[in-house]
């Protein structure tokens, strides 16, 4: 596990005494943060990174995942897409079954910091437990256009909490509580991100039988319906008319994503009968998303909808042209023509994959762009500190924090 003093090289090391005077104003609150898995998805990943740090500055933090079961898990699924304003049948039953679990957690769970921080719906209901502490709710997806009948359930929870945090201010929705603007961010350390060897990038190429003579357009992101493997395959039929290339799909699932293998063998009958279509899950693995990501030519992100989208994040710090969705948070990172390319539809992705394809010199650029743009916005220091921010604002009557 890297130590903070680490990523002084990268972000200097002003940026690594700030962080530090932050941490030691913290010291004498207990923080507890709790979500719903401790592997897949970007909270875990992200939470997996942050809480070693948190704690070598000196911060008593601990990290507790809810229980539930497949029955809660589908349910909160529902949920999620709902929020994110997906056309999804939501029953009475389902909010039992979302009851039912929570109240299980509320009477089970240990509840122990004077911050509880709380991660999207699944945990939301623990509120339940407050006794004279202090709550946040972070909200990961966007939530801007949600289904009202589940957004006004989750929000019945949300307005006993102190304070809630949003990715972006396109995602926020009125609430009666203070509202803070975090974005994501990556560990640019991490296995996922760190420079590696070719040696390694060329086992993992041999190792899902990737042709290094033809160029690579991946998308890697979990086997989920609203980041769209079945469009993308669409979009590189087309780009196949004019340009012989490959295509990797990769990516693993969530314990709380209980439909990605249905997607995945969904993605598998469609992939079915073209050899330069490899669909790939891998468990966790993150040295060979890394190697397939240096390899790859283009990334695309073609969500149909999305939270903040760190993989478009992981692309653009290695310097890789991106063709993404103009959806969620992805707009923030990708500036079009600048650090990537965006797309609306199944042809826009293929015509701005062709134009890359066609022209190294400008995927280059926008490439080198991208990393300076992920450099000074979403890296995992600078997340640290705005988190810490929160924290301490909540026992401050402002919002600004003296650090002097």
């Amino acid at each position: 596990m890297n130590k903070l003093q680490d990523y002084s090289d990268i972000v200097g090391a002003y940026t690594i005494d700030e962080l530090k005077i932050l941490a030691e104003m913290l010291q004498r609150r207990p923080i507890q943060t709790i979500n719903s898995t401790a592997v897949g998805g970007g909270v875990a990943e992200i939470l997996n990174r942050m809480v070693p740090l948190l704690k070598e500055m000196g911060v008593n933090i601990r990290w507790d995942v809810i229980k539930g079961g497949m029955d809660f898990f589908d349910v909160t699924e529902k949920f999620h897409n709902a929020l994110h304003g997906e056309r999804v049948e939501v029953t009475g039953r389902d909010y039992e079954v979302f009851l039912e679990t929570s109240k299980r957690n509320i009477e089970e769970m240990e509840i122990s910091g004077d911050i509880v921080f709380i991660h999207d719906p699944q945990p939301v209901a623990l509120i339940k437990r407050r006794s004279g502490n202090k709550w946040i709710w972070r909200c990961h997806i966007d939530v801007s256009l949600p289904h009202e009948g589940v957004w006004n359930f989750v929000k019945g929870f949300v307005k006993d909490y102190d304070a809630s945090v949003f990715s972006a201010p396109d995602f926020s929705h009125p609430l009666t509580i203070r509202q803070f603007l975090i974005a994501p961010s990556i560990d640019p350390l991490s296995d996922k991100n760190k420079d590696i060897p070719q040696e390694t990038i060329d086992q993992t190429l041999i190792k899902y039988n990737l042709n290094t003579d033809k160029p690579i357009i991946t998308q890697i992101s979990r086997f989920d319906r609203l980041k769209d493997p079945l469009g993308v395959i669409e979009a590189y039929k087309l780009v196949k008319k004019y340009i012989d290339c490959q295509l990797v799909l990769a990516g693993g699932t969530a314990i709380d994503d209980p439909e990605g293998m249905k997607v995945y063998e969904e993605v598998q009958n469609r992939a079915s009968g073209d050899s330069d279509i490899h669909v790939i899950i891998m468990p966790h693995n993150d040295i060979e998303v890394n190697a397939l990501q240096r390899a790859s030519n283009v990334i695309v992100q073609k969500s149909l909808k999305e939270g903040f989208g760190l993989t478009v994040t992981e692309a653009l710090w290695k310097e890789k042209p991106v063709v993404a969705s103009a959806v969620g948070g992805i707009p923030l990172q990708v500036k079009h023509k600048f650090s990537g390319l965006l797309c609306y539809s199944v042809e826009g992705a293929a015509f701005n994959i062709k134009q890359l394809l066609n022209n190294k010199e400008y995927a280059s650029q926008l490439g080198k762009n991208g990393k300076e743009h992920v450099k000074n916005n979403y890296l995992l220091t600078r997340h640290l500190k705005d988190y810490m921010l929160v924290f301490l604002s909540l026992y401050y009557n402002k919002d600004i924090i003296n650090l002097d």
